[in-house]
């Protein structure tokens, strides 16, 4: 029997797309890797110094400080934003007229530079002449500080309806045998610079996510609804019994990407708040820009830039571990 030729063109066709990951991808994560293990600045390399750089993540309040703030941005962007994006694809769903329309102009954030979007944001919060302290102006608000407030949005909301804030986190303290100061900084929650950042980051993904979530209400087949209308269910009884359960292979793709796409913002962050430390009191210093400070600030530490970055990919991977888990309540 003649010995069939082994067909390489599929391989061929891989190669391009193999050599720019193994380059980009691959290749990137072992140097970080080992970078981390030695006393490697952006002057030179020194010497073998095993996990010191790790050591040193433990006792460094900054690196805390900037962990505190990335899950503070993820706590407030995942929820809020898938919310948002399945309310808003249920009103496009239900549509008759110009529909590619409005797709499109919800998708628009999504193709603009993320470069313009800060700069006219970052506009829109001017505390002197911006179009948020305008329009909170109209209503008898007075002007807030926006980018340049360090103070917790609880902090601030609390003291305004006259709690006293202290006395609420020395009781809380107390209670959570906790130091008055990390529960003055995880009670204040976000910054309201931070909080800014977050409505950002939040409109910017929404009109992404409204078009998956979109995609995946108009495959539902529609003999559902109609089978629910006849058992005389209503419209709330039909979303959560119906719509949710068949939508959750879309709500898990989204919350998987969302999530990971969080933990890595830095340009927003940058372009609004950026050098010297990141915000006001370094409070909208995320995780990335931590990573970006320490690497090409003037420490240049590309071990200790190294090894924040190998923490960063540890978080996600374990993130991702626990949604995967999840993935048995998805219903294809």
């Amino acid at each position: 029997m003649k010995n069939k030729k082994k067909d390489f063109g599929p391989y061929l066709y891989l190669l391009p797309a193999a050599v720019i990951i193994f380059t980009f991808r691959l290749i990137p994560i072992v140097l970080s890797f080992i970078v981390s293990f030695f006393d490697w600045s952006i002057t030179g390399v020194g010497g073998f110094i095993a996990l010191e750089n790790y050591g040193r993540l433990l006792h460094d309040a900054e690196f805390w400080q900037s962990m505190l703030n990335t899950f503070y941005l993820v706590i407030f962007v995942v929820p809020i934003g898938l919310l948002l994006a399945l309310f808003f694809a249920n009103l496009l769903n239900s549509i008759e007229k110009l529909k590619g329309f409005f797709r499109s102009v919800y998708f628009i954030p999504t193709v603009t530079s993320m470069v313009a979007i800060s700069i006219v944001w970052k506009i829109m919060f001017n505390q002197q002449t911006g179009l948020f302290n305008y329009l909170l102006g109209k209503i008898g608000v007075n002007p807030l500080g926006w980018l340049a407030e360090s103070r917790g949005i609880f902090d601030l909301l609390l003291s305004s309806a006259g709690v006293d804030y202290t006395a609420f986190v020395t009781s809380i303290s107390g209670w959570m045998h906790m130091s008055y100061n990390a529960s003055y900084m995880i009670l204040a929650g976000p910054s309201l610079a931070l909080f800014s950042i977050i409505m950002l980051t939040i409109w910017k993904g929404l009109g992404y996510n409204t078009i998956i979530y979109l995609a995946g209400l108009q495959n539902i087949p529609s003999v559902y609804y109609e089978a629910a209308e006849i058992d005389g269910a209503g419209r709330a009884k039909q979303f959560f019994k119906i719509t949710l359960p068949l939508i959750s292979p879309t709500t898990y793709y989204v919350l998987m990407m969302t999530t990971i796409t969080t933990f890595q913002v830095f340009s927003q962050i940058y372009l609004m708040t950026g050098p010297p430390i990141g915000g006001p009191l370094g409070t909208t210093k995320v995780i990335v820009y931590y990573l970006y400070d320490k690497g090409f600030g003037e420490a240049g530490d590309l071990s200790y830039a190294s090894a924040i970055a190998l923490v960063l990919f540890a978080i996600i991977l374990i993130l991702t571990m626990v949604q995967k888990r999840m993935e048995k309540r998805v219903h294809y």
